[in-house]
């Protein structure tokens, strides 16, 4: 007997990494290559990410435009995406600082003796733990958009932060949203 397919949708790092680079551009319009070059993803992944999302009901598009479900995209941010996008930790490593190490929670957060988590990258300014970023494209994209940047690194401090650096984080991205 033939084994059924499992044709059940399931998020992909890459798709939640697009759906906070839409959080970052705001009421910003982009074409689909400009999506793709912003993110630094393929148009194939965009579209494919996108569709995703879609299914998971945490965008919808207006027209041909995606636009973010607010409620369910918050929801899924603030509750589930950490436990669906598990933190990666390395060895010491230079890199790009992110989640307490980075804007906007460094300038509330007071630096402490143990080393600060960092995207390993050769442009980095800091040397730290390494915590893999949610998309390898991440890195080189934060350096285009302090927005996007300032996204990645609020949800690496809900990702692997302690109490208080979560709930800054969920203030900041309450705010944003």
């Amino acid at each position: 007997m033939p084994r059924a397919a499992n044709r059940q949708p399931v998020l992909k790092p890459q798709d939640f990494y697009l759906l906070l680079a839409l959080a970052a551009l705001g009421d910003e319009v982009m074409t689909y290559p400009e999506l793709a070059a912003f993110s630094g993803l393929s148009m194939s992944e965009v579209h494919a990410a996108l569709k995703r999302a879609a299914a998971s009901r945490l965008l919808f598009f207006d027209g041909k435009r995606p636009r973010l479900m607010v409620p369910a995209f918050k929801e899924f941010l603030l509750h589930g995406a950490r436990y669906a996008f598990p933190a990666a930790r390395g060895s010491m490593v230079v890199g790009i600082p992110t989640a307490h190490a980075a804007a906007p929670l460094n300038a509330r957060i007071a630096p402490s003796a143990d080393p600060p988590p960092v995207w390993p990258a050769l442009e980095g300014s800091m040397r730290g733990v390494a915590l893999m970023p949610l998309y390898p494209s991440a890195p080189a994209a934060s350096q285009r958009s302090a927005s996007l940047y300032e996204n990645l690194a609020l949800f690496d401090a809900l990702r692997v932060g302690n109490a208080r650096e979560r709930r800054l984080a969920s203030e900041a991205f309450e705010a944003r949203l």
